[in-house]
């Protein structure tokens, strides 16, 4: 089974990234701040997802899961006008920026993807 965690302190869109996974028959754990997300990469999940809206420093959290786990493969998303918020993201190594809407309308493929 395919392993996912997430940085998402919106409460209603992580009620609709959990049902997706279940549907796909994948695990998704959802961390509320850098701390909790850190603890989740044991053992290492084959996607990381971090809203770049959260209010808890997601940039310094993909910064953190960085440097803990270099290979992992994270996606960040955003409001589609964050253009900053979006580079400095990829600076904080996010291996793909996307804006919400984008993220929501490819859910099923990019978590399906996480399945390998």
């Amino acid at each position: 089974m395919g392993r996912i965690v997430a940085l998402m302190d919106d409460l209603f869109f992580q009620m609709k990234v959990l049902e997706t996974a279940k549907h796909l028959g994948l695990e998704l754990k959802v961390a509320t701040n850098g701390d909790a997300l850190l603890a989740l990469l044991e053992p290492a999940p084959s996607l990381v997802i971090v809203d770049l809206n959260a209010r808890s420093q997601p940039l310094a959290a993909i910064e953190r899961v960085r440097a803990a786990q270099k290979d992992l493969r994270v996606i960040g998303f955003l409001s589609h006008v964050q253009r900053d918020l979006a580079a400095q993201a990829q600076a904080a190594g996010c291996n793909e920026v996307m804006p919400r809407s984008a993220f929501t309308e490819n859910l099923s493929a990019i978590l399906s993807a996480a399945k390998a």
